[in-house]
Formats: C-alpha cells, structure tokens, sequence
C-alpha cells in the first residue's frame, strides 16, 4: 500500500541551533595570576628590605644611601671647618636663619628651581668654601691675637653664595657697646677677611644683625638704623682694606629680626655681621 499523501498545510518541524562558548582559562580567567605575582614579588622585595636593614650595620646601611644618591653634598657632623678652627657648618645643616640665604629645618639639600647645573658643581662649591676656611685659618693663626677670634667665625655654603658670619659672644664684641664704631680686634679680623676675599671673585652683600635689648641711643635710634650702620661700618673696614667700592651690591640691616639663637633673643651671639660673597 503506498503511505499517504501529505496535506500541504501540515507545518515544518523546528529548527534548534546549539551554541558552544568555550572559555580558555577557566571560568574566572587569568588575570588574577599576573595580580598575585605582583603582589609577590613585591613582598620578597620588602622582606628582603628587611633582612637588610637587620643585616647590615649603621656604616654599611650609610655606605649603601651614599652609594645611591651621588648627588649629595658628602655629610660630616658638623663639617665646615667645626672640627677645625672655624666651627661652621654646611648647606645640609640646620641653619636657624629664616632669610633666604638659610636652609632651615632639614638636613637635606634645598635646590631652587630655576637652579642649572649638575651634581659636580655642588662638590665645587663645597670645595672652594673648604679652600676659603684654609686660607682664612691660616691667616688667623699667623696671629696670636687674632688666632684666639677664630671661633668667632664661620663659613656657611648657601644658595646665594658663602657666608661669613663674625658672631659676638659674651668675651667678644665686633663693636663698641650701643655704637658703629669697631673694635681693635674686630679691625684686625677683617683684614685678615679682606685679605682672603681679594683673592676671590664675586659681589658682596653685608648684613647687620643685633639682639632683642632696646638700644638707648638718643631720640631717632634704634636697632634698625645700628644694624645698619654697623654694615655699613664693615663696608668701610673692608674698602680699607683693598676691596674695591664696586664689588658691594647690598648693605642692610635687620635688628633683631632674625636672631640667630631664636629661644633667647637677648643672647650676645645674635649680634653679628653677615658678609655674603656672591657666586
């Protein structure tokens, strides 16, 4: 018998389309692989810090700081000549200056920003500043009587320039109690200055500092006009001297402004006189 026949409005059987995702690196993929290495290799790094720092002693651990910042000024305590005769100090130490011509607060190095150069011209510097403090100490200790003054003086490499500060104490005075007029031993120490910036190159500035006790100096005088007269005073010894009139660019005076002892403004060491030979 042959089958039947189909009706031709009979419907067509359904079509199923089956899709297959396949995921290559599980089903959460790899990425938190590369994150967990990270994060290993970053704890080996630090535990091996740490065995480091418990390994190595104080020299070793300096020796390794030095190593990876060339550029720093070579720290000494309390170097510029404070193991010497001129007790001064460096750029990388606490200045207690609030002017410009100061670092406070950090012993690291302050570089301005619009400075050039690189990190050979900071070891010049520190060089021709240890220069200046042998030349002056030999000088100073050519006289006895000026030999004793030495530690009225210091060398500070600055920003600006070197720094001479001539800093008063309670057996020294740079000038006559309440005036502009120098003392003889003052007179011979900036000579002995003079001498040594004749063979030096650059401008000058001078600043005059005093200490926090009113002067009684007539009616219109004040610290203000003594520090200043007393730069100006230095100004004078120095041309004397043999420093020409044109080498000085700057001649102020500051009082009590910033004192270089700031808990006791009183102290006979903020009295002083500032001498900035410019680069």
């Amino acid at each position: 018998m042959p089958p039947p026949k189909k009706a031709k409005d009979a419907p067509l059987p359904p079509i199923i389309v089956k899709k297959v995702t396949v995921v290559a690196a599980g089903h959460h993929g790899g990425a938190w692989k590369v994150a967990y290495a990270d994060f290993v290799t970053a704890m080996m790094a630090f535990f091996l810090l740490l065995w480091l720092l418990g390994a190595t002693t104080e020299k070793q651990r300096k020796g390794l700081a030095d190593h990876f910042t060339p550029t720093l000024v070579k720290l000494k305590r309390e170097s510029a000549g404070s193991n010497g005769m001129l007790g001064g100090s460096s750029i990388t130490d606490v200045d207690n200056y609030p002017n410009r011509a100061g670092q406070t607060g950090t012993k690291s190095m302050t570089i301005p920003r619009d400075t050039t150069g690189g990190p050979k011209e900071g070891g010049e510097r520190v060089k021709k500043r240890e220069a200046m403090e042998k030349t002056l100490a030999a000088k100073l200790a050519s006289n006895p009587k000026l030999a004793r003054l030495a530690k009225q003086v210091r060398l500070v490499d600055t920003t600006e320039g070197i720094r001479i500060d001539l800093v008063d104490d309670a057996d020294f005075s740079m000038f006559q109690l309440g005036t502009t007029v120098l003392t003889p031993d003052a007179a011979g120490l900036l000579k002995a200055i003079a001498e040594m910036l004749g063979g030096e190159l650059g401008g000058i500035s001078i600043r005059g500092h005093t200490d926090a006790l009113p002067y009684n100096g007539g009616i219109g005088a004040n610290n203000w006009s003594l520090s200043a007269g007393r730069a100006e005073a230095t100004r004078q010894a120095l041309i004397r001297q043999g420093i020409g009139e044109a080498r000085f660019r700057k001649i102020e005076g500051v009082a009590d402004r910033e004192p270089l002892v700031r808990d006791k403004p009183e102290d006979p060491r903020n009295r002083r006189i500032s001498i900035l030979l410019m680069r």
